[in-house]
């Protein structure tokens, strides 16, 4: 493949663009990781992940991705044969309930349309009918990454505590985390699941558990068979800043370094960023006179924006111009979504001109592609973050 002037933009919902600080922090030697200089890298990332969870209790760090730390979440404290319920919200919501089914999770998988997020009164209905208390577990993703759907996770504690059920509760959190608000302690959730590649802006590689006394408690009880995921050995090896095992060392300084970054510039700050930009992107969506994939204005993800392409357009085909085009990466639709909707990222190291440089891509790209739309999508986003200048 010849040249190509200028960067490749990776507006995939993640894993996001790499800033150079966290490249440059992972580019180091190797420690020794028994040696007396790792318990200060230990100590502070398992800190610094606990403040970026909000939560006191303990956070696990697993060299894995998001799926290994959703693994771990259920073999911990859910042993084959126990009951679990899942909700329907998308892709990541079907994959993490089939995960549960080959692990010999006896599942119920509340339906739900792709379009819309969590509905904790159809939770509710289940737990009340649950009157043998089966259900060890209800769990539910928090950020959609597929649908780019946002659900409401504090209102599924008030349902599991309005019908006093004794069931844990997970949530995934994997795309939301330091992108979009996430209260673990608050909102009374006892595993939140998540990975380094997205709002930590890390490479792939860093799965977290972050837990509650509760889950704690339940590990030691039962769970399934197991080793790797085992929390019991991280958390005595953790209370002295190291790892049971080798863990990923390079990655741990980059950690440290987003860690950093996120607190530098303040969470609530990192948050008003993305609801800026996402509230901008939308805008040229609304303006190209297209759907978004989220029909709930009240779910709508700050993280990326999943936009339907009209009937008989085939949004791969779309995607692929864009990309050989103007070399920017677009998220696939997936399961349901596969060939009907693509997906814009705008996470992470995401700024105003990152977004003005997707979206002029995008628009340019509907216009090759024959998509039907109405011009003036970039300049409504324009407009949307002039009027929100600061």
């Amino acid at each position: 493949m010849s040249y190509r002037a200028g960067r490749h933009f990776l507006q995939i919902p993640g894993p996001s663009p790499v800033p150079d600080r966290i490249s440059r922090a992972i580019d180091a030697a190797v420690i020794d990781h028994r040696g007396p200089d790792f318990a200060d890298l230990g100590h502070a990332v398992l800190a610094g992940m606990q403040r970026i969870f909000k939560t006191k209790s303990p956070v696990v760090i697993y060299p894995s991705s998001g799926t290994g730390a959703w693994e771990a979440a259920l073999s911990n404290v859910v042993a084959a044969g126990d009951h679990v319920i899942f909700y329907e919200t998308g892709q990541f919501a079907t994959l993490w309930k089939q995960m549960a089914d080959r692990l010999g999770i006896v599942t119920e998988f509340i339906s739900g349309d792709w379009r819309t997020g969590v509905d904790a009164n159809r939770i509710e209905a289940v737990l009340r009918a649950d009157t043998e208390r089966k259900i060890r577990a209800v769990c539910c993703v928090h950020h959609e990454t597929s649908c780019g759907i946002t659900s409401n996770i504090a209102s599924v504690r008030a349902a599991i505590d309005a019908v006093g059920h004794p069931a844990l509760f997970m949530a995934d959190t994997i795309s939301g985390l330091a992108s979009v608000d996430f209260r673990h302690d608050e909102w009374g959730v006892d595993i939140s699941i998540s990975g380094s590649q997205k709002g930590l802006m890390m490479p792939p590689g860093l799965g977290f558990n972050a837990l509650s006394d509760r889950a704690i408690e339940a590990a030691k009880q039962g769970g399934a068979p197991r080793s790797y995921w085992d929390w019991a050995e991280m958390l005595q090896s953790n209370a002295t800043g190291y790892f049971p095992y080798t863990p990923a060392t390079t990655l741990l300084y980059g950690l440290r370094e987003a860690i950093g970054m996120l607190e530098e510039e303040g969470l609530d700050n990192v948050f008003a960023r993305h609801q800026r930009l996402a509230d901008a992107c939308r805008a040229a969506v609304s303006a190209w006179g297209l759907e978004t994939v989220c029909q709930n204005p009240a779910e709508h993800s700050n993280v990326l924006t999943g936009i339907m392409m009209p009937e008989g357009i085939d949004a791969d085909a779309v995607r692929s111009l864009i990309l050989k085009q103007f070399d920017m990466s677009l998220g696939t639709g997936l399961g349901k979504l596969k060939g009907k909707a693509f997906r814009i990222g705008h996470l992470g190291d995401f700024n105003e001109l990152t977004l003005m440089g997707t979206l002029s891509g995008v628009e340019m790209g509907l216009g090759l592609a024959g998509v039907p739309h109405q011009a003036g999508g970039v300049e409504a986003a324009m407009r949307a973050l002039k009027q929100t200048a600061h």
